[in-house]
């Protein structure tokens, strides 16, 4: 009996949920000046796009945000932050979850890729690797940034890391918590920390 008022009362408060979601992901997106298409959210992201920066979203985006939303153990939303003179560019049929996306330099997506549970994605080193120039006021402006570009079909495992400069080919399989600090080519399987190649697709 109880089951059953529990499962009812969840049902309702899911489908509330899910309205109210999409109304406060939508208003978040326009409200940064995001270009977008369609849209899928569970839950709500965290998306700061500074003046002068870009993020688009093609159609059929998917995200989940929360632990609610993909039991895979990572509690966060997906977080999307777009510097200063930076794009951030998803393409269609992309499926994420509690990715962070953080784009100093340039982010590019392709079409259909996937992106696991907790990944994250940096086009910066966040901070100079000179420890003299890390404790002075310089820090932030001489902090390494390059581009990040993931190609089409591409899937990216859960807890995976891709730092900046990085670009990862077409129907590529980067496997669960790596790594990734070099290209990975087109049709290839790699992982580990640093990421490896395994084997072809």
């Amino acid at each position: 009996m109880i089951y059953h008022i529990y499962k009812a009362i969840r049902l309702i408060l899911n489908k509330f949920a899910s309205v109210t979601n999409y109304c406060v992901t939508w208003l978040k997106l326009k409200g940064n000046n995001v270009s977008f298409l369609s849209f899928k959210t569970g839950g709500t992201p965290y998306i700061m796009v500074a003046r002068g920066g870009k993020m688009n979203i093609g159609k059929n985006f998917s995200m989940n945000n929360g632990i609610k939303h993909n039991p895979i153990g990572c509690p966060q939303p997906c977080t999307f932050f777009v510097d200063r003179t930076a794009t951030l560019s998803i393409g269609d049929n992309v499926g994420i979850s509690q990715t962070a996306l953080v784009a100093i330099d340039d982010i590019t997506i392709g079409n259909n890729v996937k992106i696991g549970g907790g990944v994250c994605i940096y086009t910066t080193d966040f901070h100079s690797l000179d420890p003299n120039v890390r404790k002075s006021k310089d820090d932030m402006k001489n902090r390494a940034k390059k581009p990040v570009f993931v190609k089409d079909n591409a899937f990216i495992g859960a807890h995976s890391t891709i730092l900046k400069g990085v670009i990862i080919g077409e129907n590529s399989v980067v496997g669960a918590g790596s790594v990734v600090t070099k290209n990975i080519p087109d049709n290839q399987i790699w992982a580990g920390n640093p990421a490896k190649f395994i084997r072809n697709v």
